[in-house]
């Protein structure tokens, strides 16, 4: 696929990874439909750095809570009316929320799995009619979590790894006129309450000696969607972090 010209739309993109991809995209070429539920400054910002980075590329903000499956559903037709078309969705849209076994509750199980893996199913579900005419691409964000046992974070390494499986299940669905993938990222932007110890115990158990940085993703998201032979892979991005 040519991204020059392509119309993606990233979910989750006024913060964080799902920003640094949609600006990645923009600067490749893309418009971008930005999608954002309680980040709405950081959705301003990020179109604000697309329209900055090109004056030719597009961004437009789509508002949609992907906890509640019917929007989230309806979301890519959102896309499909501010941009005029859909080529790409990229759903990286998800929470990472400490919870040790005792504080897991139905309530905070259900908020984990419906943003982070059934979000993704019915974001997809709705963008099939597009990307099917586009011959389209589909690029999950997956995550390390979901190969590995993280015991604070049950509930997070379930719906990792259900969006695992969620990309390769949906790839042979809709081949061959639809290509789905993930990238599943290791330790690149930790979170925010990480102290620093616990950072510079990760960046020195991690093989390659160092964190990832953004664009490490953003370009492991590029590949999947320039290259026309892939499907159902998941592409980890963990400077070695599953082998050591």
């Amino acid at each position: 696929m040519k991204l020059a010209g392509a119309a993606a739309l990233v979910t989750g993109a006024g913060r964080r990874l799902g920003q640094a991809i949609a600006v990645g995209l923009a600067r490749a070429g893309c418009d971008i439909a930005v999608h954002y539920h309680g980040s709405a400054d950081g959705a301003a910002a990020t179109a604000r750095d697309i329209r900055s980075a090109s004056k030719e590329r597009r961004a437009e903000l789509v508002r949609a809570d992907l906890s509640d499956a019917a929007a989230a559903r309806g979301l890519a037709d959102q896309a499909f009316k501010a941009l005029g078309r859909l080529d790409i969705v990229v759903n990286s849209a998800a929470i990472m929320v400490r919870q040790p076994v005792e504080t897991v509750t139905p309530e905070s199980w259900d908020a984990t799995m419906d943003l982070n893996v059934r979000a993704a199913f019915f974001v997809s579900q709705g963008a099939l009619p597009h990307l099917r005419r586009a011959k389209g691409k589909i690029v999950n964000l997956a995550d390390v979590a979901g190969f590995e046992p993280w015991p604070a974070y049950i509930p997070h390494c379930v719906s990792k790894a259900g969006m695992v499986m969620l990309t390769k299940a949906l790839a042979r669905a809709v081949a061959p006129e639809v290509s789905v993938n993930a990238v599943a990222p290791g330790p690149v932007l930790l979170p925010d309450a990480w102290d620093p110890a616990t950072r510079e115990h990760i960046r020195e158990t991690t093989p390659l000696e160092r964190l990832g940085e953004p664009g490490d993703v953003v370009s492991a998201v590029r590949f999947l969607l320039e290259s026309d032979f892939v499907t159902g892979t998941i592409l980890v991005v963990d400077g070695g972090r599953l082998i050591r």
